[in-house]
């Protein structure tokens, strides 16, 4: 696989033939929004209306970190490369959530002061381990009934979420600075982070959310390894 990180030679690269990128996504930045940024230089250098580009694995708009972009015939890759262990690094605040799970909404159920030892902690990462059933977050692009629950979550709808099982490999400790708690997690596909926060809060018995979230890896793809949004741009607007 012809894949392309801040290591790599840009020049004379055959994009329509395909190639995999490795793209460190901005803050407030949609996965989409990364997408059709290349995808215009693209489609100068090419001089055509549409040129195939994709993405394995969303991160959500207040999430930053790896994300795997796919130009020309490697969007086929796609199907196969979305099967791939994540990793992140996480901050959750305890003592308050949100409709959202993150801070697109406002915090909702606040406790003023709290009383956790880091063994108590840790004692309820450690739950969090191998297959477990997850309940989606009702913010998400899962749809129920044939419409996107967010959609209706935003509507103000009353609607059952779904569950779905997911894979945790590892689950560590990074930092305690209460109320916020900083973890390293790997885990499989389809893993909602955001959902994690929300059932460490029930392990603990306190609400919680997913305060920040940077995905580091992608099976053995790293974020040190990745290119800015600009930086592959103008490899590709400056192409021999």
């Amino acid at each position: 696989m012809r894949l392309l990180t801040r290591h790599s030679n840009l020049s004379r690269i055959p994009y329509d033939e395909g190639a995999a990128i490795l793209v460190d996504k901005p803050l407030e930045w949609t996965s989409f929004d990364v997408v059709n940024k290349i995808r215009f230089p693209l489609r100068k250098l090419y001089d055509r209306k549409k040129f195939k580009v994709g993405h394995n694995g969303t991160l959500d708009p207040l999430a930053t970190g790896l994300l795997m972009i796919f130009t020309g015939k490697y969007t086929k890759l796609i199907p196969q490369e979305e099967n791939h262990d994540k990793r992140y690094t996480g901050v959750i605040k305890l003592g308050a959530t949100t409709a959202s799970l993150d801070r697109e909404t406002e915090e909702t159920d606040k406790i003023e002061a709290l009383s956790l030892s880091a063994a108590e902690i840790e004692q309820s990462l450690s739950t969090f381990s191998g297959e477990m059933m997850q309940e989606i977050p009702r913010y998400s692009a899962a749809k129920v009934g044939g419409k996107r629950m967010y959609k209706l979550a935003r509507a103000k709808k009353e609607f059952k979420p779904k569950s779905k099982p997911v894979f945790f490999n590892e689950v560590n400790l990074l930092n305690i600075d209460l109320p916020y708690v900083e973890v390293d997690i790997t885990c499989g596909k389809g893993t909602y982070i955001r959902a994690f926060a929300r059932d460490l809060g029930v392990a603990l018995g306190i609400p919680a959310y997913l305060y920040a979230l940077k995905r580091t890896q992608i099976s053995g793809y790293k974020v040190e390894d990745a290119l800015s949004v600009d930086e592959i741009c103008n490899a590709i607007m400056n192409q021999e």
